[in-house]
């Protein structure tokens, strides 16, 4: 198996794209052409098994999601790429809509992950599939925030929270879901004022990732994040005393138990459009939903399965215990992160 990472304005870049278009014309069934944005050191067991059990070798690309979906888009029919794996809902309707995924029809796919993890079949099968999910969490600093004040994404914008809330940009996927899914719980016009609100309860402009603003959080710099539940199951898991000594000091929940339930993103992947090795594709999607690589998910990455029978080892992600997730469909979530968008830059959320 092959890694290879690129900035996506590099010579480099653009010479691995040519060279990989060049062997995509004589497509290998043997070999899996992977783009990828899950960036995992444990990632490379669930690799290593799936050649092991197939005898397919997989050449893997790295980028993040947005240098991925630019990279399909310039080489079009000329990709050499099989299999995209993407870690937000968003990103995966955006690439849906740009017409660069192609529909899959698999029994084994639609019997073991649920439909409102899929996207939305147009008649020539799903166009991707999600394969592990995150909760979007609210940590608080224990010393400054009562849980009570915290427990629901609403009561965020309470303006007794002012000068006290923690997040990265608002533009990044993880925040366009989340914002998604309350536009479909509170209607467009109540979620603009929501956002108002966020952003004047901000104890500095959004900046950084979810580590940071778990650790900034307990510092006391801020009293309130959003994050992601897999950076703060890493810290519970850490052997690094720093670590430990700031999970000590925050508290955290997951939100709208007695509403509509935690915001879930996933991560998943599709068979991209001009896929020239399409049953090994599917043959790897598959494979994703399998229980040895959905338990790889869980326990290597800190992710919860979709297939519901999978059983985890994983204390961490015990540690958070059972809870209410939110049923909307992530496809739908998706289609809201144009007017998301528009939304953070009337309100001003950087």
């Amino acid at each position: 198996m092959r890694a290879l990472s690129f900035p996506l304005h590099s010579m480099l870049f653009l010479a691995c794209s040519a060279l990989m278009a060049s062997a995509a014309q004589a497509a290998d069934p043997k070999v899996l052409n992977l783009y990828s944005a899950r960036h995992y050191q444990t990632d490379e067991a669930l690799y290593a098994n799936f050649t092991k059990q197939t005898g397919i070798r997989i050449q893997r690309v790295d980028a993040d999601d947005a240098g991925i979906l630019a990279r399909l888009k310039s080489e079009g029919t000329s990709s050499p790429a099989d299999v995209v794996l993407l870690v937000d809902a968003s990103r995966l309707w955006r690439a849906e809509v740009d017409g660069l995924f192609q529909g899959v029809r698999s029994p084994v796919l639609e019997g073991k992950i649920p439909a409102q993890l899929r996207g939305k079949d147009s008649g020539q099968g799903s166009p991707w599939f999600g394969f592990s999910t995150r909760a979007r969490m609210v940590i608080y600093n224990k010393q400054m925030v009562s849980k009570t004040d915290v427990d629901t994404y609403e009561k965020l914008a309470n303006p007794k929270l002012q000068g006290k809330l923690c997040t990265r940009s608002g533009s990044h996927p993880y925040n366009l879901s989340l914002f998604g899914a309350m536009t479909e719980r509170l209607g467009a016009a109540a979620t603009e004022n929501w956002l108002k609100g966020l952003v004047g309860n901000m104890a500095r402009t959004p900046k950084g990732g979810d580590t940071d603003q778990i650790k900034a959080t307990a510092s006391g710099e801020c009293g309130v994040a959003l994050v992601n539940s897999y950076y703060l199951a890493r810290m519970l898991r850490s052997n690094k005393s720093e670590d430990r000594d700031a999970v000590e000091r925050i508290g955290y929940l997951m939100p709208d138990q007695s509403g509509a339930g935690t915001h879930m993103n996933i991560a998943g992947g599709a068979v991209a459009r001009y896929a020239q090795n399409r049953d090994a594709a599917v043959k790897f999607l598959e494979y994703l939903a399998s229980d040895s690589a959905q338990a790889y998910f869980a326990d290597g990455n800190n992710e919860w399965p979709v297939v519901k029978s999978v059983k985890i080892t994983n204390p961490a992600l015990d540690s958070f215990g059972a809870f209410k997730t939110e049923t909307t469909p992530v496809s739908v979530i998706g289609m809201n992160q144009v007017k998301v968008q528009q939304m953070l830059d009337r309100v001003g959320y950087k």
